[in-house]
């Protein structure tokens, strides 16, 4: 927002017999403030079903109103994506500006993004929410914000003006999407180079702001090579970041995997948005290893846990092995920390200790497949031994007669490239 004060808004939003609804309306006033409203006022109404009108009965209508005038309010946000003649009925009713679930977390997506990527895939989200909104006497494109949709509002309506826009629309997403594509293509061809050698992947999932970019930059700081230039923004909000970083970590013995860090996730995040960011959660569906970074001090958590893994799914992201990464274990006093159980790890991403717990459990599982092998490198060979001391985890080596005597752990795949050297230790 470019105002000096931030906007007064009232959030409202209908039970539907949802078991978490609490936890939904408490989030939908954490988005609002992550996208600088001001919340000054609440109001709910329990029933089963939505109205196909208004969404709210039409009592609740005009209390919702009188609220928002009270409180000096310009806006009411809803907590469930509305329909499009739900939308303008309700404006037409208030005489308010309405803001669905929808329409917040597509804002606020829009105001995070920071490569051209996400740019693109936040915009192709909006204008595909967009393109049914589209009304010959109420346009409010110019309220739905996002790149390409901004000048195209329906000022002085009629229906052919109205397929005009409908094409412009169609059109600049059709543009996006190859433009995407490409970008998609470059980023495979980096992610085959990343992986020429079978570094394995590990990647960072979860709901946002569960530390995901605190784990890395922990992590960072324990195993990369100037850790200062390659940390990864943090902050406590939601959607911090939204693009894919992906580093280097090498471990003491010289082993090496890449850890990404991932978009964060939120319930009934837009279905269309989810579409758009496959391309950014390409490197978790790639991934050896996830590891599910958990708010354990958030007494939601577990609602958490099951939007992820709904959301992992719906995008095709299955069958790959996970550690369940409870964070925040530190703003708990009841826990202790860390600590190890199976596939799960209670620890904090600030504490050492916790960083140090969480990569032997990394390890232990990408590096399941290792072995150790001795190798006897010709002297007139030094490029083979320039890549095992760059690529393997060396464990001792000795000058002989015949060459370069090297112990060292290895994958599969750089065993084979090594078959020709291995001895007998």
């Amino acid at each position: 927002m470019d105002q000096l004060q931030p906007e007064k808004v009232i959030i409202t939003g209908i039970s539907k017999m949802q078991d978490n609804f609490d936890y939904s309306m408490q989030e939908l006033a954490e988005l609002a403030k992550a996208n600088h409203y001001d919340v000054v006022g609440e109001t709910r109404q329990n029933l089963d079903r939505a109205s196909g009108a208004t969404y709210f009965g039409i009592g609740k209508v005009d209390e919702i109103a009188e609220l928002a005038r009270a409180n000096d309010a310009t806006t009411v946000l809803v907590n469930d994506e509305l329909s499009p003649s739900q939308l303008r009925n309700l404006e037409k009713q208030m005489k308010l500006h309405v803001v669905d679930r929808t329409q917040l977390i597509l804002e606020i997506f829009a105001n995070r993004a920071a490569s051209k990527s996400a740019k693109a895939q936040v915009e192709i989200a909006q204008l595909q929410y967009a393109l049914p909104r589209l009304h010959p006497s109420a346009n409010k494109l110019d309220q739905q914000g996002g790149g390409g949709a901004g000048g195209l509002a329906n000022r002085g309506a009629g229906e052919t003006k109205l397929e005009m826009d409908r094409r412009v629309l169609n059109k600049r997403i059709a543009r996006l999407r190859r433009e995407l594509k490409e970008a998609d293509i470059g980023a495979e061809v980096r992610r085959a180079k990343r992986t020429e050698n079978k570094l394995p992947v590990v990647a960072l999932v979860g709901y946002t702001n569960a530390g995901k970019s605190t784990t890395m930059n922990g992590l960072l700081d324990l195993f990369a090579d100037h850790p200062e230039t390659k940390q990864v923004f943090e902050k406590d909000m939601l959607f911090a970041t939204l693009d894919t970083s992906v580093r280097q970590l090498t471990l003491p013995d010289n082993r090496k995997f890449l850890l990404s860090d991932t978009v964060g996730f939120v319930s009934k995040l837009p279905h269309n948005l989810v579409d758009s960011f496959k391309a950014t959660l390409a490197e978790a569906a790639n991934a050896d290893l996830l590891i599910q970074v958990v708010d354990y001090h958030d007494p939601h958590y577990p609602e958490m846990m099951k939007v992820t893994e709904d959301t992992l799914h719906s995008i095709g992201i299955e069958n790959i092995p996970m550690i369940e990464a409870y964070n925040k274990a530190d703003l708990r006093a009841d826990t202790r920390f860390p600590e190890e159980n199976g596939n799960q790890l209670i620890y904090s991403a600030r504490d050492q200790a916790s960083l140090q717990r969480l990569t032997e459990m990394i390890t232990s599982r990408i590096f399941a497949d290792s072995q150790v092998n001795t190798y006897l490198i010709p002297f007139a060979q030094g490029s083979v031994v320039d890549f095992i001391n760059r690529e393997t985890g060396v464990i001792d080596t000795a000058y002989e007669e015949n060459g370069t005597r090297i112990k060292t752990t290895v994958n599969p795949i750089q065993a084979g490239k090594l078959r020709q050297y291995l001895i007998e230790d």
